[in-house]
């Protein structure tokens, strides 16, 4: 690779995971240039290092041809050096949107190839931008501190080492080292919500309050995610701490700020068996209710067939 600014940049934040690698990094690829600046980066410095690279190309089966992108996305890594490429074609059920339902079958293809390859490190390709249109996704939403927090760096196996870098810095580096990446037609599709943020609403926001807006974003949900982290650890040591998780005295949950409160109250509603990720801020309000606005209404339903009453100043969990 040439040593130029941007391939510079990408080879520094991918050098430190790389040297803390034993022997094998897997890699999420697109054939975009995000992943693309992200293969041929690890590609030079796992050279260097003895570490083995396994690039993972996911055929979503979305679009006509998708075999033959996949296919180009394949050709492309053998040019910058990555020899060892796997595509993964998925069946995608949509059940909740494009976007979600494609993400879903995408990481269980991840997480499939994670068992099979026992990698030290899954690298995928999420840069600055993506974090800012996550937040501002997020706040449209109505959420709250940890969907804010925005992409996190690290999650198990999985590792983001260009978060801290913008869309630019991948598309130049592509361009420094004769790379052409792939343009997936779903990126101007302006029926995804995400595609009007990146295209029409943060391009705005730059007008108006200045160019450093990504940067700005970026930098909340760092501390954001810092705080949620902060909160969640509070709150599981309290829950840890209960005799009784699934019967809860009322007037010490009172006396616990809300944002312990919430997370306390999460942890158990999961623990009586309510599927995680399925608790909204319209499931939490009424059981909030029962604790500081308490004027005899009777149980809630959550999913999962998990109920919550009050009964004799204690919150009870019932199966």
């Amino acid at each position: 690779m040439k040593a130029t600014p941007a391939t510079l940049a990408i080879r520094q934040a991918v050098r430190p995971w790389v040297l803390a690698a034993d022997a094998r990094i897997l890699i999420g690829v697109s054939g975009g240039a995000d992943s693309l600046a992200l293969a041929a980066a690890t590609a030079a410095e796992a050279q260097g290092a003895g570490i083995e690279l396994i690039a993972i190309i996911i055929d979503h089966q979305l679009q006509t041809g998708s075999d033959r992108v996949a296919a180009s996305a394949r050709e492309a890594l053998h040019r910058i050096g990555v020899e060892t490429v796997e595509i993964i074609a998925v069946d995608v059920e949509l059940t909740d949107g494009m976007e979600s339902s494609a993400r879903r079958a995408r990481y269980l293809a991840f997480d499939a190839a994670i068992l099979k390859y026992q990698p030290d490190y899954f690298f995928l390709a999420h840069t600055k931008n993506d974090q800012a249109e996550t937040v501002l996704l997020g706040l449209a939403r109505g959420s709250g501190t940890r969907s804010l927090s925005g992409i996190a760096e690290i999650n198990g196996t999985f590792v983001r080492p260009i978060l801290g870098l913008d869309r630019e810095t991948t598309t130049m580096a592509c361009a420094e080292n004769g790379v052409v990446p792939w343009e997936d037609p779903h990126n101007s599709d302006l029926s995804y919500a995400r595609v009007r943020v990146r295209s029409a609403v943060l391009p705005v926001l730059e007008d108006n309050l200045g160019p450093g807006i990504i940067e700005a974003l970026a930098r909340s949900a760092k501390i954001l995610r810092e705080d949620a982290d902060a909160l969640d650890q509070l709150a599981e040591e309290y829950f840890l701490a209960l005799a009784t998780p699934l019967d809860l005295d009322i007037a010490t949950l009172a006396r616990l700020p809300k944002a312990i409160r919430i997370r306390v109250l999460r942890l158990a509603i999961f623990g009586a068996g309510t599927p995680l990720g399925s608790l909204s801020a319209d499931h939490m309000a009424p059981i909030e209710a029962l604790i500081t606005d308490w004027h005899g209404q009777g149980e809630v339903s959550l999913p999962g067939g998990v109920k919550v009453a009050r009964i004799s100043g204690r919150l009870s969990l019932l199966r």
